[in-house]
């Protein structure tokens, strides 16, 4: 029985960057739903994954796409990258809104201002499933944008769902991928996901020509999900897997351009001193991790520390994926200063340096001192301070200082 489909925040601005522009490039990790979503906007669909139109995209790239009804699918570009080309061409030649939508599973020369999609092809980010979306409940407007028009006080109250630590848990070991969290059953989701770390060591380096040892990698890519959340030096990470730094770069690079490693960089402001510089490294989905750990939520129960990075990295999904539907456009970052004195796991930066704080805490009954990092910020930042939320996985919003908020995770998407 085929699955009902799933609204999708990036859905609304997908339509409206078609109604005005001709080409849009939807990007994002493999199995993520790009495809799914495009299709039902497209007039026809070149799928490159298929091996005989991926030969004829080659062969001829302007010819492959003529005639075809738009808007034209244009599914996994990387794989013929020269079908950009044509895309360029036909854009140049005739920039009637709507002709083109383009999606790809590899970052690759995207950001390169060479790249043939560059001035033509307006970029859409989208992610794995909120927990809003894979329950059918989107909102028009996403949270991020609520809270800087209406404040943080709306998180105040209990949300519907009343969830507990476990419960959290759980969510973030499903993640986001909607295979595995719409189709099957709980059993079978870790070997899913383990099928899919086996693709992405494989299937997916090949893609990008690189020629890597899949099991000095897979030994990488556990340093890295056991470190998913942290502010954690890069050579910590590549020492441990006993690699080399050559070695753990090109590592990095290679998950970046696969879409499957992201971090949130360090923010900075001059007014507060000594801020610390690094990222903060995550994986994309948190269940990617878990199943990179080769984890359950028994064991995640058992082992207070990767928890406390679980639920972090399951929550920072929740937000990235809202950014790119956000008409105020906010970015993502972290704060720490040196030596960890004070930090902020989120911080949510607007226009005109506006910011909102998050803290993202393991516990269903947050006190003020679990705010004492927000409350520094508040008094150092002044007005363009909109608020500090801790994140919590008990019953209930509640304010817990002024301009400070105490909600349950679930907020997020109630």
């Amino acid at each position: 029985m085929r699955t009902p489909y799933r609204r999708r925040l990036v859905d609304d601005l997908l339509e409206r960057r078609l109604r005005h522009h001709p080409a849009v490039l939807l990007v994002g990790p493999r199995a993520t739903g790009k495809t799914t979503t495009a299709a039902r906007l497209a007039g026809s669909i070149v799928r490159l994954d298929e091996r005989g139109q991926a030969i004829v995209a080659d062969a001829d790239p302007d010819a492959a796409l003529r005639g075809l009804e738009e808007p034209i699918l244009i599914d996994e570009w990387q794989i013929v990258p020269d079908i950009l080309g044509a895309v360029k061409r036909a854009v140049d030649a005739d920039p009637r809104p709507g002709r083109f939508i383009v999606t790809g599973s590899v970052r690759g020369d995207v950001d390169s201002p060479t790249w043939p999609g560059t001035g033509r092809l307006l970029r859409i980010a989208m992610y794995g499933m909120t927990v809003g979306e894979i329950r059918g409940d989107v909102p028009r407007v996403p949270l991020l944008e609520r809270l800087a028009d209406g404040g943080i006080e709306s998180l105040v109250g209990s949300p519907p769902d009343q969830l507990d630590l476990r419960d959290y848990a759980e969510l973030a070991a499903s993640g986001g991928f909607p295979h595995p969290a719409l189709r099957l059953p709980a059993a079978e989701r870790a070997p899913w996901l383990e099928s899919y770390v086996d693709q992405l060591l494989t299937r997916d380096l090949a893609e990008l020509g690189t020629h890597r040892d899949p099991q000095l990698l897979r030994r990488y890519l556990e340093s890295y999900a056991l470190n998913t959340a942290g502010v954690t030096e890069h050579r910590a990470i590549y020492q441990a897997a006993g690699i080399a730094k050559n070695t753990g770069d090109a590592y990095e690079r290679l998950l970046r351009n696969l879409l499957v490693v992201e971090s949130l960089p360090a923010w900075w402001t001059n007014r507060i001193k000594r801020l610390v510089r690094g990222p903060k490294r995550y994986l994309v989905d948190s269940s990617l991790a878990v199943a990179v750990l080769r984890m359950d939520v028994k064991g995640l129960m058992k082992d207070g520390d990767l928890l406390g990075r679980i639920i972090d990295t399951f929550t920072v999904a929740q937000l990235r994926a809202q950014l790119a539907s956000c008409e105020s456009q906010p970015r993502l970052f972290h704060l720490r200063q040196e030596k960890g004195q004070h930090e902020a796991d989120i911080i949510v930066e607007y226009g005109g340096g506006r910011i909102i704080a998050f803290e993202i805490k393991a516990t269903s009954a947050p006190r003020r001192d679990d705010a004492r990092h927000l409350v520094w910020l508040r008094d150092e930042f002044g007005p363009r301070f909109l608020g500090g939320v801790v994140l919590h996985t008990g019953p209930r919003g509640f304010m817990l200082d002024d301009h400070i908020v105490a909600a349950p995770i679930s907020a997020l998407w109630a």
